[in-house]
């Protein structure tokens, strides 16, 4: 196995203010040869004082007393951090690493982190935050975020819509494992198809992301890495109930088949039988629901020839039934006697990564990305049918090397993908058929010290979009200590899926129209946006504990926007944008360590969206311009070091008021006021472990029991021209508890 044998000679500097250790990094070999490693970056921990060995493998590094962590980080080999207490000659031995992944390193270990060396704006979620609420899907695992906001987007299918920056999901790329999932047909309902117990951690990148992954990133990207056969436990079992009487169990099982071959089996189904009508508006307060959802994942590891790779197979069938509570579907459908709506998906998938870095050459790296889903969602809203079939495949090549030493990075590669749909809505059979080729080109300059710097440009050919290149740029600069000033700007384009974006209007009972029709995409263009911006962290003590704050400022501008226009309250309109679209986004974040395993998170975030309607310039609806933000999390432990015996988390969740669309075309008993109440809801988890394999919790989501009265307009007579389920700023069901345990054997 390849070794790092850390040389570091240290002496002092007499006569100087600050001293200086120097040091030589090498490689060693199995026949005992040493070979100088070139661009190794060392620097103290919970500082950014660091250097970068040169072709020779030799470093300096300023030293104070107060310095006690070094840490030296090589690609290819296993980070580590050394103890200085006295200068000395030290010999050290870091193990080569199978591990491919990009690594973040952190300062201390929490549950929510942000780097200081990062170029980009990256906020790591791990798996001990996903766990601080219920988090049975991907969609319900931001509640302790302040970063990105939820909500539901109709009073009757369930659906939670996510929003960063003031922009919905479609803006934002969604990817697991870096290759994108949840785009096209899965675009409404994907993040419900992640189970939350398969997520090993979330990075939340705010701005444009990286060329590597694509050109249709806008107002930023999310990736859920998923658990790792190898490091996740050889038996998971998550069981939970709800006081709704939905019901939920997830299962891991992972073997090692071998040598160099691990396996998991994850499986997931959940359920919801019960029939709810709090508000007594003759509606179900939440869809009557079943899912099963089955993944086999398959790991390589190869060390020695420098090779890893993930395979994952997996398949979904989900089914949901809303509507009028005594709604019969064998009965009922596609009349008049009572309104309902079915939404059944099935949908296949399998992807592969293969990574290899060169033995000989640790800083030379390969990837390769492919894969390839299908996904059929058959569904009804009332008297409106929506069908839809999309087939997928995604390939991308990337190669990583350095020029000189590693503060210059360079990533290039190619990428292919292809999106074949078949639509039925309106009455109206689309098809199209987008492929689209690329090639990325990003450089990385990387001075720990002071500056890092990420930019990167994409050039795609595109069958329906043409031809055009994509820009992106992320700074990072150091003014002092504990510090990050932050700036990006970059480009995103993107075709609009008008229908499977916007499902919410089938429960309706507006005329769909699409008043352009000389575009490549339904007969509109695509979209076209520049996202750039500003952000600033910085760490401190206060009153000898340790805390962080960050100021971010962004701004999305549309060059293209397909507007989709609710202002006439008897239709839904799309058309190109004509004038301006723009969405700003200010926040403020607190994280403290009040005391002792107890940490406080606060945030206040300003939007402002905006966009040239037919009707003039109006605020984008159902968006509030101020929010605040606050979670608290403690844990109990019996001795220092040991596991936590009791963990307590609450989230507190205000927003402004929101404007409604117009209803003022409506008869008086059918019209809103202009805006919506302000909202707060609280969550909170108790949870009590009882040893390293078995613990229990115990929660409540609202528990405050707000409830958004009548959120459906003409509830009583559905198949009239005001029926509308889309004005929803609130919860709708009210308090709900639940209860679950989890159990693991490593």
């Amino acid at each position: 196995m390849k070794q790092l044998i850390i040389i570091i000679l240290m002496f002092p500097v007499i006569g100087l203010s600050q001293e200086k250790i120097e040091g030589l990094v090498t490689e060693a070999t199995s026949d005992n040869k040493e070979f100088p490693l070139a661009g190794a970056n060392v620097y103290w921990l919970n500082t950014t004082v660091g250097t970068i060995t040169d072709i020779d493998g030799k470093f300096s590094i300023p030293y104070e007393s107060n310095y006690t962590k070094l840490v030296i980080s090589y690609v290819g080999f296993k980070t580590d951090t050394l103890t200085i207490t006295e200068p000395k000659f030290i010999k050290h031995k870091l193990e080569a690493t199978s591990e491919l992944d990009e690594v973040t390193l952190t300062a201390r270990k929490q549950a929510t982190s942000k780097s200081y060396l990062s170029a980009q704006n990256v906020t790591l979620v791990s798996s001990d935050e996903l766990l601080k609420a219920a988090c049975c899907n991907l969609s319900e695992s931001f509640e302790t975020n302040p970063s990105i906001d939820v909500n539901f987007s109709d009073a009757v299918t369930g659906t939670r819509q996510i929003k960063m920056l003031g922009l919905t999901s479609k803006y934002i790329l969604i990817t697991t494992e870096n290759i994108p999932s949840i785009r096209g047909a899965s675009q409404a309902f994907g993040l419900s198809f992640i189970p939350g117990t398969w997520v090993e951690s979330i990075q939340i990148t705010k701005g444009a992301g990286s060329v590597v992954n694509g050109f249709e990133s806008i107002a930023g990207q999310i990736n859920a890495e998923l658990q790792k056969p190898t490091a996740d436990d050889r038996l998971f079992v998550n069981l939970y109930g709800a006081s709704s009487q939905r019901m939920e169990l997830n299962t891991h099982l992972n073997t090692k088949v071998s040598d160099k071959w691990s396996t998991g089996l994850y499986i997931h189904g959940n359920t919801h039988q019960e029939r709810h009508d709090v508000n007594d508006d003759g509606f179900l307060d939440m869809p009557l629901y079943n899912q099963i959802n089955v993944m086999n994942r398959w790991q390589y590891t190869n060390p020695e020839k420098g090779l890893v790779s993930f395979i994952n197979v997996r398949y979904l069938n989900d089914t949901k039934q809303s509507g009028q509570l005594d709604f019969d579907p064998d009965r009922d459908r596609f009349t008049t006697n009572a309104w309902g709506s079915e939404i059944d998906t099935e949908r296949f998938e399998v992807s592969t990564k293969l990574g290899y870095v060169n033995p000989e050459i640790p800083w030379q790296s390969l990837g390769f990305q492919f894969a390839y889903s299908t996904h059929n969602q058959q569904s009804y809203f009332g008297l409106n049918t929506y069908d839809i079939n999309h087939n997928s495949i995604y390939s991308n090549v990337i190669y990583n090397t350095i020029i000189s030493d590693s503060r210059h990075k360079i990533k290039t590669g190619l990428g292919f993908t292809y999106d074949h749909y078949d639509e039925n809505a309106i009455n109206t059979l689309y098809e199209r058929s987008e492929r689209s080729a690329g090639a990325f080109f990003e450089y990385a300059y990387d001075n720990l010290d002071k500056l890092t710097m990420t930019a990167g440009i994409r050039f795609d050919t595109h069958n329906l979009m043409g031809e055009f290149l994509t820009p992106r740029l992320h700074l990072r600069y150091t003014p002092w200590e504990k510090s990050a000033f932050r700036a990006s700007i970059g480009r995103g384009k993107r075709s609009a899926n008008i229908f499977a974006e916007n499902q919410n209007m089938f429960a309706t009972s507006r005329t769909i129209n699409i008043l352009d029709t000389n575009g490549t995409i339904y007969g509109l263009d695509p979209e076209i946006a520049w996202n750039y911006g500003v952000s600033y962290l910085q760490g401190f003590n206060l009153f000898g504990r340790k805390a962080d704050v960050t100021f971010d400022f962004y701004r999305t501008d549309f060059q293209n926007q397909v507007v989709v226009d609710w202002e006439n309250p008897q239709e839904v309109n799309f058309y190109n944008l004509t004038g301006k679209s723009f969405a700003n986004s200010f926040q403020v974040e607190l994280n403290y360590n009040v005391f002792e395993h107890f940490d406080l998170r606060t945030a206040y975030k300003y939007y402002d969206v905006k966009t040239d309607y037919l009707t003039g310039k109006l605020s984008k609806p159902l968006v509030p311009k101020h929010r605040f933000f606050a979670n608290a999390s403690y844990e109990t432990h019996a001795e220092e070091g040991e596991f936590a015996r009791w963990k307590f988390d609450v989230t507190y969740n205000w927003l402004s008021e929101q404007r409604f669309a117009s209803t003022q075309q409506n008869p008086s008993e059918f019209r809103l006021p202009k805006e919506s109440p302000t909202v707060g809801t609280l969550n909170a988890q108790v949870t009590k472990v009882f040893s390293s394999k078995f613990e229990v919790y115990l929660g409540g989501e609202n528990i405050t029991n707000l409830r958004q009265d009548n959120p459906i307009l003409g509830a009583n007579d559905p198949f009239g021209s005001n029926f509308d389920t889309t004005f929803v700023y609130g919860p709708i069901f009210g308090a709900m508890y639940y209860a679950g345990l989890r159990f693991k054997i490593k």
